[in-house]
């Protein structure tokens, strides 16, 4: 009965209904995705899930075609106007990473050795490249005894990121909506059911759907001739056809695809927990426990000293630092969770979420598509 692809996908489907009630129970402080990804490692391993479930169902091959389409999505939530005053999240990612850097290349080595300390710090700077780069060099140099290691920091650092991001996010939120009001061009905007745009044409969802992936194809075409990655692409086209009125703002909820699409991520996102045995934990848990507890400390002391720096709430800084260690679509994911469990007032909701969402998705891509690269580039060529 497993082997069908509805029931290996309604199997799935309820660990994200379960998370979701949790969270919503817990007022985020669970979030969905962490109940998720580790329910998922758990039940494989007691093997209540097969192995090869997420094989089994078919949306995840469909959520890996899906990134460029909802990075697109991200860039029509960020006009320029908002854009403009978000230099302070790229100084407080940064800084977060270098933080990080700092501390795992100090500490660790004291512990273990400078190649276990190395082998780490790319993952715990964000992103599926930086663990590419770390795991291609450990091979190259015959460390493969260590390879787990970066490839359980990959794992992990997720479920322990997003409490701690959603925890210094819904203390700020709260004091945002107690000490600010709404205005009347933020209510008037919530009121507005449609974004204009200037062309009739992208209202008809078939339409924008196909717009929405031709530009997600080219750009991955162009990351491959640039060699940028091809998220990048995929965010400044979201927010050009923004800016230019082609898009309406939240281009995939006005197409109504963007739930679906969302889920169809998040099992790829799950499915990163795979292939990771209890005895794989056992066997490294003193090296990657220090590099996490030293990582994570990293990126919050260099998010907390950069959002002094530059004028921000710490509890707004900090978790800019951290969406490091959880990147997209959790980053996403935890700014809904936050903004719908700190009031049931619509209009304060959207602001909470307005409010977080562009510095948070901002860090993360300077973390996991550029820092997290260019530092484990670096770093895995002193090896």
């Amino acid at each position: 009965m497993i082997e069908q692809p509805i029931v290996a996908t309604v199997m799935l489907f309820a660990l994200l209904a379960v998370g979701e009630l949790i969270s919503i129970y817990t007022r985020a402080r669970i979030p969905m995705l962490m109940t998720a990804m580790v329910g998922y490692l758990v039940l494989t391993w007691i093997g209540v899930f097969p192995e090869n479930i997420l094989e089994l169902s078919t949306l995840p091959a469909l959520g890996a075609i899906l990134i460029g389409p909802l990075i697109i999505h991200m860039g029509t939530l960020m006009p320029i106007s908002t854009l403009k005053k978000q230099w302070r999240a790229v100084v407080i990612s940064i800084s977060g990473v270098l933080g990080a850097l700092i501390l795992v290349l100090t500490i660790v080595p004291l512990v273990f050795d400078f190649e276990t300390a190395a082998s780490g710090i790319g993952p715990i700077s964000g992103g599926v490249v930086a663990l590419l780069i770390t795991t291609e060099k450990l091979n190259e140099i015959g460390m493969t005894a260590i390879i787990v290691i970066p490839v359980l920091i990959a794992a992990i650092q997720t479920p322990i990121g997003m409490p701690l991001i959603s925890f210094f996010l819904k203390r700020y939120a709260g004091n945002f909506v107690k000490n600010t009001t709404a205005t009347k061009a933020e209510i008037d905007s919530l009121e507005e059911e449609d974004q204009p745009v200037r062309f009739n044409i992208f209202k008809n969802n078939i339409i924008l759907l196909f717009t929405i992936f031709l530009l997600a194809a080219i750009a991955t075409i162009l990351s491959e001739y640039t060699g940028i990655h091809y998220t990048l692409f995929s965010l400044i086209f979201g927010i050009l056809m923004l800016n230019a009125k082609l898009f309406p703002q939240a281009v995939l909820q006005k197409s109504n695809s963007f739930s679906f699409m969302m889920v169809a991520l998040i099992f790829v996102v799950i499915g990163t927990m795979g292939g990771i045995t209890p005895q794989d934990v056992v066997n490294n848990i003193p090296p990657v426990l220090l590099i996490l507890v030293t990582g994570v400390g990293g990126l919050a002391l260099g998010g907390f000293i950069a959002s002094k720096a530059v004028g921000w709430h710490p509890f707004k800084g900090m978790p800019v630092a951290l969406t490091a260690l959880v990147g997209f679509p959790g980053d996403y994911i935890i700014c809904e969770e936050v903004s719908r469990s700190t009031t049931d007032n619509t209009v304060d909701q959207q602001r909470v979420f307005s409010e977080i969402v562009t510095p948070m998705l901002i860090g993360g891509f300077v973390t996991v598509t550029i820092a997290s690269v260019v530092i484990a580039t670096f770093v895995m060529g002193m090896l």
